[in-house]
């Protein structure tokens, strides 16, 4: 028996709160990743899908993106919340047009996010026309008809807009950029914008391509390394395990966060027996930055580092390196000696010694990694600070020699992949010549509008179609109130989704739910099975095969909807071979091979071992395909968020129990937060100096230089370890504090990671 899709919403009144935990993983990760399977799946299928995750003839857990081991791997080659992540994907569980008439959209946008995702999988296409109050079954063939009509009667292509989440194929989104280009815009916003763009922006710039430069094997080869702005324990678990694996080989690590996690204090390896009766602690040190800090400790870091070399000359700048493959040395050099170390303390909270101590090892090490997430990309200066740690590893000639290297961790497990397919809305012209050689058609050459760009353009009533290949658009993005009035605004709104979430109740005046098929359901065409292939944060690229039946026949692939709907929309006569595409996505693998770059034979490297690994000319051959032709230091201002008076710097973050946007559950069990979302972590100190006392019920206003304030109501205070003056909360529950204009320079990622806010007490209202 399966247990029925709550039927109450959340009630943080139930909210309760324990101590932190100080181990991660082990027995309890084991039993929590399997009773969620089994309840969602039942026993069979949880079997039969948790021994394919992540196996080379299986499919790709539809989480995070960090990659498979080359050598021998495990029978359970996933952690707990990829376990959720595939029993949310594969429920029996199913939102039937009957689902649909018992709700109306009204209902539905009064449920939470959480809520709305324990419906089930979707079934049928679904429509709701301009006035209706309920969703409506319609079929296939309509369905393409109605989002081909709304196109075709644009006054520019440039009015719509085409989003894709991360989890899309490598084969959805060569096809699904090639649809969009066809009909004539680059409007491209996917998940990147809103999560490592900065991290591409920053690379480009230094180091010629917008990727890491490490392997899975380097972290066993490496010396020293060190995590900033991550929480692997919750977003990344299996990283736990390639971080024990360096530890072994005896590697330092080093946490750089404003919050104690879990993960990198105790980590119990649940398929070892060392993990299960004892662990480890993977964080050798743990330098606990304040909010915002992190650009100033890598220039202090530089700063000593150079004081260093005068001690000893030629033993801490690689001068070899320095001079053969980087430009703009000596005004970097001059520019971090001129930083004042005293600054850098107050930046960052940390003291001299925690500096000099974090030197020193930089100085020693042989081979440095490091890595980072969103705690860098989303803040201001989040271009500029992922540019300084890079120029730490160039001044020790860290980049293109094993173990070492930049090592930026995507999220979503294809997010790197669709941008390599070329879902970017600034994709260079080589890139587009190639595509028009292979298909006779005629790219646009301006760019187009990415995330936030998009939210503002449909805001204004620029752009009129909304297209979201995957994804929940609305809980995504920033300025919730605003986004959410934008997406109303559209002319039609199309969803291909495999479940129910806030952006099917947001919807355009005319609005599409399409149900796909998931990475775990097997993909027939023409009863031939189908693989699709991925591309983790390591750049290498691996095929997936789903195994399960399907919970509805009306349920289609990607590449099906993108190529079903292009022949409805261009008609007969278009020089791509649709058709061909959707029934053999060997033929889509064919065509790949011929315009990405990297991917010659392609259909027969993927089908290697471990598929292979996309080239990368800094750590292969010490190649800088950059502006210049070299490695380029970056000369950066220093930028810091002080804390004013009588206020906080915000962070937002996930719980334990969700994977992005998507809630498992309402426990966030590492930090002792049980039965609700609504709290805002704040050192217990700094409650009692405003005023409160932990319980206490708060609304929480952001506040802006330009005079711009948001407001969320109703979250409990609860003391935790964060630096002074710091808090923390979690997202989506927070993302309407954020303004869309408050963006990262350069790349215009939304910031929501250093956010000045002041706290008032909540006051019931009554009726």
């Amino acid at each position: 028996m399966h247990r029925a899709a709550p039927k109450t919403d959340i009630d943080e009144s139930a909210l309760t709160v324990s101590a932190p935990k100080t181990e991660a993983a082990g027995v309890k990760a084991v039993t929590v990743a399997l009773e969620r399977a089994v309840e969602e799946m039942g026993v069979v299928r949880t079997a039969r899908t948790l021994a394919r995750v992540n196996q080379r003839h299986g499919f790709d857990c539809p989480g995070c993106a960090w990659p498979e081991p080359t050598g021998r791997r495990r029978a359970a080659e996933f952690c707990e919340n990829g376990a959720k992540a595939v029993a949310e994907e594969a429920t029996l569980r199913m939102v039937t047009p009957e689902f649909f008439a018992e709700h109306s959209v009204e209902d539905l946008a009064g449920r939470s996010g959480y809520w709305l995702g324990q419906q089930g999988r979707l079934t049928h296409p679904m429509v709701l026309r301009e006035g209706d109050t309920h969703y409506s079954p319609l079929g296939w063939d309509e369905a393409y008809r109605l989002i081909a009509d709304a196109l075709r009667g644009l006054d520019s292509p440039d009015e719509a807009v085409f989003y894709t989440s991360g989890r899309t194929a490598n084969e959805t989104a060569f096809l699904y950029q090639l649809l969009v280009r066809s009909f004539g815009t680059n409007n491209l916003p996917d998940c990147s914008n809103m999560c490592h763009e900065s991290s591409g922006t920053a690379l480009t710039g230094s180091i010629g391509i917008g990727k890491g430069s490490v392997t899975i094997d380097d972290f066993a080869r490496a010396d020293l390394i060190i995590v900033a702005g991550q929480n692997p324990g919750t977003n990344h678990p299996r990283m736990l395990s390639a971080l024990g694996e360096a530890k072994a080989h005896g590697a330092t690590v080093i946490a750089v966060n404003p919050l104690p996690e879990t993960g990198l204090i105790g980590f119990k390896d649940p398929q070892t027996v060392e993990g299960l009766t004892g662990g480890i602690t993977i964080a050798d040190d743990f330098l606990q930055i304040r909010l915002g800090g992190d650009m100033a400790l890598f220039q202090g870091l530089a700063r000593l580092l150079f004081e260093a070399e005068d001690r000893a000359p030629g033993t801490v700048v690689d001068r070899a390196f320095v001079d053969a493959h980087t430009a703009s040395f000596a005004e970097y050099e001059k520019h971090m000696r001129a930083v004042d170390l005293g600054v850098v303390e107050q930046a960052t909270g940390l003291t001299r010694e925690d500096l000099d101590r974090t030197a020193k090892l930089l100085a020693e090490s042989k081979a440095t990694i490091i890595c980072w997430a969103m705690g860098l990309t989303q803040q201001v200066h989040g271009v500029a600070t992922i540019e300084e740690a890079t120029n730490l590893l160039l001044l020790r000639g860290m980049i293109g020699k094993p173990g070492a290297g930049v090592c930026p961790v995507r999220g979503h497990s294809n997010v790197q992949g669709d941008r390599t397919m070329g879902i970017w809305e600034k994709m260079p012209d080589a890139f587009l010549d190639a595509l028009d050689r292979e298909f006779g058609i005629t790219s646009p050459r301006e760019h187009g509008w990415d995330t936030v760009d998009s939210i503002r353009a449909m805001r204004d009533g620029r752009g009129k179609v909304f297209f979201g290949m995957g994804g929940n658009f609305v809980s995504a993005t920033p300025d919730t109130e605003v986004t959410e009035a934008a997406l109303r605004n559209c002319a039609l709104t199309v969803q291909v989704s495999t479940k129910l979430n806030r952006s099917h109740v947001v919807h355009g005046r005319t609005a599409l739910i399409l149900p796909t098929l998931g990475r775990t359901d097997e993909d027939l065409q023409d009863g031939v099975r189908q693989q699709v292939s991925v591309e983790d944060s390591m750049s290498m690229v691996h095929l997936s095969t789903g195994r399960l039946n399907p919970v509805s026949d009306q349920l289609r692939s990607e590449v099906a909807i993108v190529c079903e709907l292009a022949e409805e929309l261009f008609g007969p006569g278009h020089p791509v071979t649709w058709s061909d595409f959707r029934r053999d996505y060997d033929k889509i693998r064919d065509a790949i091979a011929h315009v990405v770059p990297g991917c010659t034979d392609y259909n027969q490297k993927v089908r290697g071992r471990n598929g292979f690994q996309l080239p990368h000319p800094p750590r292969d051959a010490r190649e800088f395909r950059t502006t210049t032709g070299k490695a380029n230091f970056a000369v950066n201002d220093l930028h810091w968020l002080p804390v004013p008076e009588g206020r906080l710097i915000l962070q937002t973050l996930r719980s334990h129990d969700q994977y992005n946007t998507t809630i498992y559950g309402l426990d966030d069990r590492y930090r002792g937060i049980h039965n609700g979302r609504r709290v805002v972590l704040i050192n217990p100190a700094d409650i009692t100096a405003l005023g409160f006392a932990e319980d206490d019920l708060v609304d929480v206003i952001s506040e802006f230089e330009d005079g711009t304030e948001r407001s969320v109501t109703g979250f409990r205070l609860v003391g935790y370890p964060t630096p002074r003056g710091n808090a923390a909360a979690y997202y989506p529950e927070t993302n309407p504090l954020i303004p869309l204009d408050h963006v990262a320079r350069r790349s215009n990622t939304p910031v929501s990671k250093a956010v000045t806010i002041r706290l008032e007490r909540h006051t019931h209202v009554t009726a």
